[in-house]
């Protein structure tokens, strides 16, 4: 798929989506967790290793000729579409970036070609952020420095998370072209509208709780609940953003904390499951554009202490893992791999004696 094909298919169809967690565990490591929604075609997912001192060019409006970038810092991405199109990433220093989609919310700044230099595309914005800081401060201070600029005005716009090893996180989204960031102790980021508007959106679920709801009387008759569960009665359960965030935030919140990071990971991933979302679903019935088994193409967790970073895809559930402190990133060549060299699920045939 071409350039302004794969920008403008991935941007302006509706079944784009993503729901992001953060868990913590009993030593107090933060992991983030993610899924990333297209139901409109294979996004050729890649895992890309990109070592210190690679130098990249930002795609502006017709061509490769915006800002170039090298890495201070090696980092592992998962990529989409393109290589240089890395959507969730961790780097050595242990700083994670992702971005998530933002459909019909936010404006950047017109393409200026006198600022070309300081352009950056807003799908290569990760890709920079991860081989250039180490700290959220350092990430506010780059965004400021730079023109975010969208390379297919069909496209949607996007909005992205930051995280690092102090536990420190934020959203920053781009409103009437300037950076706005907000601080993101919830841990949870999905799509539109805006983030403040999910924060505020949860005050209509405040009579959610974990657990049973209590028999009451209702006149002279008993009423009592079916099965366990019922203090969630009434979350939303549609794949909207909104109701996406919701379920995140409660899912995740009271979930049992975990002695390790690793099982912490395992969490993430088990949450994350009922975030799936079938094809057919977001598509009118005989309209669904591309046999895949999932429009949840993909799910990450990234551990930020100890520099490692997990995906499972919709073709394999098999969890797969990069260890950074194994990557030699003074020494290691690029390289961008498919995450699935079998399009199949594999089905392990059990034999009996």
């Amino acid at each position: 798929m071409c350039l302004a094909s794969a920008i403008a298919t991935i941007g302006t169809n509706t079944a784009d989506a993503c729901t992001g967690i953060t868990l913590t565990a009993k030593d107090s490591t933060k992991i983030l967790a993610r899924t990333i929604e297209w139901g409109g075609s294979d996004l050729n997912s890649q895992y890309v290793i990109v070592p210190r001192g690679y130098t990249a060019q930002s795609y502006i409006p017709g061509g490769v000729d915006g800002m170039k970038f090298t890495s201070k810092y090696g980092y592992v991405g998962l990529a989409v579409e393109q290589k240089e199109f890395i959507a969730e990433g961790l780097n050595e220093k242990g700083l994670s970036a992702g971005l998530f989609y933002f459909p019909k919310y936010g404006k950047y700044e017109d393409y200026n070609a006198s600022y070309k230099a300081q352009s950056i595309a807003d799908l290569q914005l990760v890709s920079w952020i991860l081989g250039e800081c180490q700290s959220i401060e350092e990430v506010k201070e780059a965004i400021n420095k730079v023109h975010v600029i969208a390379i297919d005005p069909r496209a949607s716009t996007v909005h992205w998370r930051f995280a690092d090893t102090t536990g420190k996180q934020i959203v920053l989204e781009i409103i009437d072209g300037k950076p706005v960031f907000y601080n993101n102790e919830l841990g949870v980021l999905t799509n539109s509208p805006d983030f403040n508007w999910q924060m505020t959106n949860l005050n209509n679920y405040v009579n959610l709780f974990p657990g049973s709801a209590p028999s009451q009387k209702l006149g002279n008759t008993e009423i009592s609940q079916f099965g366990a569960g019922s203090g969630f009665l009434g979350i939303p359960g549609d794949v909207t953003p909104p109701s996406r965030f919701v379920r995140a935030a409660f899912y995740q919140t009271t979930a049992p904390m975990q002695d390790t990071s690793e099982e912490t990971v395992l969490q993430g991933f088990q949450i994350l499951n009922n975030f799936d979302i079938p094809v057919g679903i977001e598509f009118s019935k005989g309209q669904v554009p591309a046999n895949i088994p999932s429009a949840t193409q993909w799910t990450s967790a990234t551990d930020m202490n100890n520099l490692k970073i997990y995906f499972r895809t919709m073709y394999n559930s098999a969890i797969r893992s990069v260890n950074l402190k194994e990557i030699d990133f003074e020494k290691v060549k690029y390289r961008a791999v498919p995450m699935d060299t079998q399009k199949q699920q594999p089905v392990y045939s059990i034999k009996v004696k």
